[in-house]
């Protein structure tokens, strides 16, 4: 992909500042994640009660430096989703608000508790934040197997489709859910969320590559479902402990990422992302 726009300026960046980072190491979070895995219960809300340094952190706001591509990039995903999802709120009759997105390394401090680098990117709707450490970007080339940008890209989309979850009152209708629900109940609404932020991520490709400052290159798309097959719950678990739990999945199976992304994409109609039509949400 590319893209010619300046970025957007809603970049908070926090590396390299001293603050926020894990006085334990970030093998603990890894531990939380795998735990996770292994007894299907989602752990890294564990990860909030570890001890985090108090020192201030530094966070310097603005678009892409020039000798930065690593934000740059980053800044130019985030402007085209800004351009999408305000194109797509106009058409509904709602006005977008912008999320934005705090680069950080080892560790860092939300509204939502403290997270380690190990638990991936993730959305806090508590401040409409986006984190992510861009550390993950080599996990997810040499890991699993998902190189290249538009990969990278597929991910920050994703998240910003849990910010559209939020601002359409989705995210809170699942969360309410959650105290009346047994956990194998609960695991599936969690799944059809993440699935609608990953056909979330597809429509947002299918308009993007209309914006004038944006372009589509060859072999985006394959870039993309290759990420989203990576990351699907039972490749995990597979990988993980060698068995298949689908009572415990949280994400979706590969075969169900990948089609609700390319589903998002092929038809750019948000009116076809209903993952919790069959669940009477």
């Amino acid at each position: 992909m590319q893209w010619f726009g300046k970025g957007s300026d809603n970049v908070e960046d926090s590396r390299g500042s001293g603050g926020g980072k894990f006085a334990l190491g970030g093998g603990v979070g890894i531990i939380v994640v795998i735990l996770g895995l292994l007894f299907g219960k989602d752990l890294t809300g564990l990860v909030n009660q570890l001890p985090i340094t108090t020192e201030q952190t530094e966070v310097k706001r603005g678009s892409s430096a020039n000798d930065d591509p690593q934000k740059k990039f980053v800044a130019g995903v985030l402007e085209s989703t800004e351009q999408v999802w305000t194109e797509q709120f106009n058409a509904m009759g709602q006005q977008y608000q912008y999320t934005t997105l705090r680069l950080f390394e080892n560790g860092v401090q939300t509204a939502c508790g403290g997270a380690s680098s190990a638990v991936g990117p993730f959305y806090c709707p508590a401040d409409q934040k986006v984190y992510i450490d861009l550390s993950f970007y080599d996990d997810l080339k040499n890991r699993f197997g998902a190189a290249g940008d538009f990969a990278q890209a597929y991910v920050i989309a994703h998240e910003v489709g849990h910010h559209v979850q939020n601002l359409l009152g989705t995210s809170e209708k699942v969360q309410r859910m959650r105290n009346r629900l047994s956990e194998t109940e609960y695991n599936k609404l969690s799944v059809m969320l993440e699935l609608q932020a990953d056909f979330y991520a597809g429509l947002w490709a299918h308009h993007a590559q209309n914006l004038k400052d944006f372009r589509l290159e060859a072999g985006d798309i394959e870039e993309a479902l290759t990420a989203a097959n990576a990351i699907g719950d039972d490749k995990l678990q597979k990988q993980a402990t060698g068995e298949v739990v689908p009572d415990s999945f949280t994400h979706g199976t590969s075969a169900q990422r990948m089609y609700w992304f390319k589903k998002g994409f092929e038809t750019g109609d948000i009116r076809q992302g209903d993952t919790f039509k069959a669940n009477d949400l």
